[in-house]
């Protein structure tokens, strides 16, 4: 019976996660509780996984240096919605508080009552529960960012420096508000995911149709799928031919036919025929359902960076506490010293030492460039991206909608008959297109439009379609054809060869969808409908290349072919084709594997699962699906790939700011520590130092405000 009962497995939803640490310590105190053998939290997906017993109770008990709410993972759907002002209330609070501060220290002067009073209501209510667990930190010798920012203040309050403390405690409060912020998000991005297939289905069972909710849905029903609606589960087509949208998952950029034996996957659209489907899968078990376990798979699995200036606060705050501890306490024990002046000289160790200006060398960089980076066009959702963004080494891009435009466009026209002008043709072309219901049929409305051709005048009687193959219709009482290549080998009764042949040939070898048009004893014309490459790719990844990113990787679900034709157009370094979600995110892993640091590009759900696992997810603003957005840890807004290299230079030129600055506040810090030892530091000349490290890493940070996106020359 012991050994049943620790097998058990629960998962729960956490709410309140404020940053990856504290998950790492929440899973530690969860291992410790009675009853449980092992856990596991997912901070991405904000989920907890306990094997063995442990209530409710137990598990928020161990979670309670955060205060986090814990809910079983079927219900934690329904739980209650935090209004903006509870959640941002206290931070707004101490910005007016702060606001209030500044006035009265101009109208009054800093030491003045009306003015610490202010500046130490931001402190205390921006920053209590900071100081919390700082001081709980303390106590347990546990030394991050909050136990450093937790002595900057009381340093800061020592030496009566009330405005500086408050500006610390505030940015660093806005900072963590915008890291839980984009967690959020992030976790919102998987529930709408949920979203894209159908909640039921028209099902026939016994000769009865009826439409049932999937979860009731068994393998082996027929599914029936009109024209224009989405298909709710996997399977395989028994009878009817159509085209199906299946960008979501495959992200092909055109839409694939399908007929009897073909498999089809929930979520993906049916645009053309009525379809029968036997269902294959269950719905946990479906495509869409599979993306979603990899996608919180993926976010598991990132392991959550640490911040530069977390890692140093690690080893620097001890080492200052000792040393301001040594100071006070050595000279009057061995070498006959005063107490109270080698105390005095401890203390304004510990002020030297004091972290305002390395606490805030950070938040005022990453805010300056992230705001930079917003007004260029480009979301950064948070510090710790920009930070990694700066050490990616590789690029990996989605094909459709991301170095590509993701819409078809005829790109080749050719008369093959004399005796018929080009626009004549391609007019006739366009009158037989305007009756289709094919999703290529608006790449041939669009070129017409374009050209401004008369196609809507012209009289088509007796319109068909011949499904999976072409069109047909009566022009001047003679019938024409528009379809592929296959309609047209039918129709002349041979296979196509000499001139002909060859140019469908070359066009299909270049990845397009050759179409051609003609009657039923002639062929008149040849055209080639293919997605267009972004004009700004080609040059993105020049640059990038120039950036010294070591290699760029074009990933797609389109055929071999077309991808080798785009991949050689845009000369990227490597290219993978035909590929479902799991194979997106096992190349990404590997290129994450093999330099450390990789970013992913893309735009729709099929990259959702790559986009999180990858160091860095960017997204495309315009086109992008909202999942993909919210997966991702940047958006190029605007649909603009030319945002990346700007992206990446200003995360780059950001780090170094962020080492000068470091460098700048301890070099500052040390000069002043050098007059400890002739025993001539004062308070005064500690104030002094710490003032000025903190003003100059702020200006020094306010220069990322100048960093530009390179124009076209």
């Amino acid at each position: 019976m012991g050994a049943e009962q620790s097998a058990e497995k629960n998962v729960y939803r956490v709410q309140g996660f404020t940053c990856a640490g504290c998950a790492g310590k929440f899973e530690r105190n969860v291992k410790e509780l009675d009853g449980v053998t092992d856990a596991k939290v997912n901070f991405g997906a904000a989920k907890l996984t306990v094997i063995g017993k442990a209530s409710i109770r137990d598990i928020e008990k161990a979670g309670a240096f955060e205060h986090l709410k814990i809910l079983p993972e079927k219900g934690a759907v329904q739980a209650p919605k935090e209004t903006f002002l509870k959640k941002y209330g206290a931070l707004l609070v101490s910005a007016l508080f702060i606001a209030i501060g500044y006035y009265s220290l101009f109208t009054y002067g800093e030491g003045s009552v009306p003015s610490i009073a202010a500046f130490l209501s931001a402190i205390v209510i921006g920053g209590y529960a900071l100081f919390i667990t700082g001081f709980k930190n303390l106590i347990r010798l546990e030394f991050d960012m909050r136990t450093l920012m937790t002595i900057a203040i009381i340093g800061a309050a020592i030496i009566g420096e009330w405005s500086e403390g408050a500006v610390v405690v505030i940015l660093f409060a806005i900072s963590e508000a915008l890291e839980s912020y984009s967690m959020d998000r992030a976790r919102k991005s998987i529930r709408s995911l949920m979203d894209i297939a159908p909640k039921e289905a028209l099902i026939r069972r016994s000769g009865v149709e009826s439409s049932i909710s999937v979860d009731e849905i068994e393998t082996g029903d027929i599914m029936i799928v009109k024209p224009g609606q989405k298909i709710a589960m996997d399977g395989v087509v028994v009878k009817g031919v159509s085209a199906v949208n299946q960008a979501s998952i495959t992200g092909e950029s055109l839409p694939a036919e399908k007929e009897p034996g073909a498999e089809v996957f929930a979520g993906t659209l049916n645009e053309e025929g009525l379809l029968e489907v036997k269902v294959t899968k269950l719905a946990d078990d479906t495509t869409i359902a599979k993306i979603i376990h990899l996608v919180e798979e993926a976010q598991a699995e990132r392991a959550p960076s640490q911040a530069f200036v977390d890692k140093f606060a690690k080893w620097y705050t001890p080492a200052i506490m000792a040393v301001a501890f040594l100071v006070a306490v050595l000279p009057p024990l061995f070498f006959g010293g005063m107490w109270d002046t080698w105390i005095y000289q401890g203390l304004a160790v510990l002020v030297v030492g004091c972290p305002c200006a390395l606490v805030i060398s950070t938040p005022v960089s990453i805010v300056t460039a992230i705001g930079n980076a917003a007004r260029n066009g480009v979301l950064i959702k948070g510090g710790i991206y920009l930070e990694e963004l700066s050490r990616i080494k590789a690029v990996a891009f989605d094909k459709t909608g991301t170095l590509t435009k993701g819409t078809p466009v005829v790109t080749d026209f050719g008369v093959i008959q004399s005796g018929i002008s080009q626009n004549d043709l391609f007019t006739l072309v366009s009158a037989l297109e305007y009756r289709s219901q094919h999703p290529l049929a608006s790449a041939f409305i669009k070129k017409a439009e374009q050209q401004e051709l008369n196609y809507k005048s012209l009289i088509v009687d007796e319109f068909a379609s011949i499904t999976g193959k072409g069109i047909k219709g009566k022009i001047d009482q003679e019938w024409y054809y528009v379809g592929n290549v296959s309609l047209f080998e039918e129709l002349l009764g041979r296979t196509l060869e000499g001139e002909l042949g060859n140019k469908v040939d070359s066009l299909q070898k270049q990845g397009k969808t050759v179409m051609l048009a003609g009657t039923d004893k002639v062929v008149l014309a040849v055209s080639a409908v293919a997605d267009e490459v972004r004009e700004s790719s080609v040059r993105v990844v020049k640059q990038l290349k120039e950036l010294g990113i070591q290699k760029t990787i074009m990933l797609t679900g389109d055929h071999a072919s077309t991808a080798a034709a785009i991949g050689h157009q845009l000369e990227v370094s490597e290219i993978h084709a035909e590929l479902l979600p799991q194979h997106k995110l096992d190349a990404v892993k590997k290129i994450q594997s093999e330099y450390g640091a990789a970013a992913m590009v893309g735009d729709g759900v099929n990259d959702a699962p790559a986009l999180a696992a990858a160091a860095v997810g960017i997204a495309m603003g315009g086109a992008g699906t909202d999942t993909a957005l919210e997966t991702a840890d940047v958006a190029l807004m605007g649909d603009d790939l030319k945002k990346l290299p700007f992206a990446i230079e200003l995360s780059r030129k950001t780090l170094v700011i962020i080492k000068q600055n470091i460098a700048f506040a301890l070099g500052l810090k040390l000069l002043a520590l050098l007059l400890v030892v002739p025993g001539w530091l004062t308070l005064w000349i500690a104030i002094f130092a710490d003032m000025g490290a903190t003003l100059l890493v702020t200006l020094n940070g306010l220069r990322l405000l100048r960093v530009k996106e390179k124009k076209d020359s």
